[in-house]
């Protein structure tokens, strides 16, 4: 059996600041697209079976900056859409809504363009890849570039757990990779959150 490769996208501006970014089709900074290709050093040598992607642009520039080849844009790795909660940070939202959880109180609605989502359809979306991508790792590793609150409700629901667990697992940095796998016969997570080396350096 083959792993799954969960990437979080490239550092963007509003990841940076702090700011939630959901359907918001935010580019990758320089330092995002550095620690693309630097996914690409971590991923080489590996053979998938399949790529997927979030539609938006930070995710798709990020594939293709870490030399991913045969990315099909899949919406159910879109973002949790965070609907009037778009744009803002977490201390902007708990000035207004003190003691504001995330994955306890949810999101509020927003525009036409961003309606906002409960975290159980975010984990019907991620169910749906898992449905998708589990018989294709019979073939070989797959991965799935994505975001940062997706990936961790994807490895969760991996691990069959219901998706408030989602609060157990550290936001996984810009950049970053995870790999989900099984051990004898059970799911696990391997790696979480690992950083290339030119992040390491540039956190010192």
């Amino acid at each position: 059996m083959g792993e799954l490769m969960v990437i979080r996208h490239g550092q963007t501006e509003w990841s940076l600041s702090g700011r939630h970014a959901g359907r918001t089709d935010v580019g990758l900074t320089e330092a995002g697209e550095a620690a693309a290709r630097g996914l690409g050093v971590r991923l080489a040598g590996r053979r998938f079976a399949a790529v997927f992607s979030s539609p938006l642009g930070r995710a798709v520039r990020t594939a293709e900056l870490a030399g991913l080849v045969g990315v099909e844009a899949d919406p159910d790795l879109l973002e949790w859409d965070y609907g009037g909660y778009e744009g803002l940070t977490a201390e902007q939202i708990r000035a207004a809504r003190p003691g504001w959880d995330l994955w306890r109180d949810g999101v509020v609605p927003g525009d036409a363009q961003h309606p906002g989502e409960t975290l159980a359809e975010v984990a019907a979306r991620t169910d749906a890849v898992l449905d998708r991508v589990r018989p294709l790792l019979d073939g070989g590793d797959v991965a799935v570039v994505a975001h940062g609150h997706l990936a961790r409700v994807l490895a969760v629901r991996w691990l069959g757990l219901d998706a408030s667990e989602s609060r157990l697992l550290g936001h996984p940095h810009p950049g970053t990779l995870g790999i989900l796998a099984a051990e004898d016969g059970r799911p696990c997570i391997s790696a979480w959150n690992t950083l290339n080396a030119a992040q390491r350096a540039s956190d010192r």
